[in-house]
Formats: C-alpha cells, sequence, structure tokens
C-alpha cells in the first residue's frame, strides 16, 4: 500500500468514538464524532494552495484529503466541529514517507509542515510539532470498514494526552478491487 492508497481507503464518513488520558492529571474522558474525508484531486484549489503556502511544486503532489469533524467530548461537551486540508508530499528516496501539509495546526493554530511515515504494516504514523506541542498519531485499519487510531500530545508546559479511537465506516466500503484500480489511477 502506498500513502495515495491509504487516504483512498480512508475516504467516507465515519463514526469515531475516542478515549482520552490526560496524563498530567490523571482523568479519562470519552467522546464521539462523525468524521468525512473526501479525496482532493491535484488540481484542487485547496491542494494547490497549501503547496504554494509551503512553497512546494504542485507536480510533486498527488492531491490530499479534507477531513471534517463534528463531535463532543465528555468532560467539556463542548461541540468540536471543524475542518483541515491535508496534502502529502513523498519523499523521491523514500517514498513511504514524506512532508505532511496541514492548512490548520492541532487547537486551530495556523497550518504546520509535519511528517508521515507509512510502515511496512500498512500503519500510517503522522508526525507534527511546534514551538508549544508535539503529536504523533498512528492509524491502520483492522478490516475496510473499522480503521483505529492512537495518539500521544506532548505540550511545551509538560502536560501530555493519550488517546485511542475506533472509527466506523457508516455505509459500505469501495470492494477491495475498486480501491486498487483507483489507486492506481
Amino acid at each position: 500500500m502506498d500513502i495515495k492508497e491509504f487516504f483512498q481507503l480512508s475516504a467516507g464518513k465515519w463514526f469515531s468514538q475516542r478515549t482520552s488520558h490526560h496524563l498530567s492529571f490523571k482523568q479519562a474522558e470519552s467522546g464521539k464524532s462523525e468524521i468525512r474525508i473526501e479525496i482532493l484531486s491535484a488540481d484542487d484549489p485547496a491542494a494547490i494552495k497549501l503547496c504554494q503556502q509551503y512553497e512546494i511544486d504542485t507536480a510533486l503532489a498527488w492531491g490530499g484529503a479534507r477531513v471534517t469533524w463534528d463531535g463532543t467530548m465528555e468532560w467539556d461537551k463542548v461541540k468540536k466541529a471543524g475542518s483541515s486540508v491535508l496534502v502529502p508530499i513523498a519523499d523521491p528516496d523514500q517514498p513511504n514517507q514524506g512532508k505532511l501539509l496541514r492548512d490548520v495546526g492541532y487547537a486551530g493554530k495556523p497550518g504546520i509542515v509535519g511528517r508521515y511515515i507509512l510502515g511496512k504494516d500498512d500503519a500510517l504514523t503522522l508526525i507534527s510539532s511546534d514551538e508549544t506541542m508535539y503529536t504523533e498519531e498512528r492509524l491502520w485499519f483492522a478490516s475496510p470498514n473499522l480503521r483505529l487510531r492512537t495518539s500521544i500530545l506532548k505540550r511545551a508546559d509538560g502536560t501530555s494526552n493519550a488517546s485511542f479511537c475506533s472509527e466506523i465506516r457508516m455505509g459500505i466500503a469501495q470492494p477491495q478491487a475498486q480501491a486498487a484500480d483507483a489507486a492506481k489511477a
């Protein structure tokens, strides 16, 4: 599997259940959200704009994804909704890893350039950091309609969180043959 295929297999509408552990406060909370993942083509204005923002040659991008979320967490009951555009740029020497351009960082901050690594086990690891925090997420498919995600967030103030999400596709996944054909296109 390559990064394009991973994104294409992720396309659709998902129901996500999250358990977060606030390690510094020794508290846990759960939450739920609806996530929509839409694949963007290389000529999509949002993908082009993001490449230009980070001075990346648009020819290096196959496209990307727009991720939209809408959910709540048990602790604060505040509705959390938003969206972000992601554009992976493969390293020409190691195509299973590269830069990950984001138009929105964590907690609504301005965009960030992180990195991704797609392992031999087809698990995708996303790593981002700035002056205030470090995040690492790992995503993988247990089946075509069940995606799992773990994340670690470490803040500069010493606080940290760890979370686990199960994401269930709402609807039917593309048959494997169609997904493989789409990845080759």
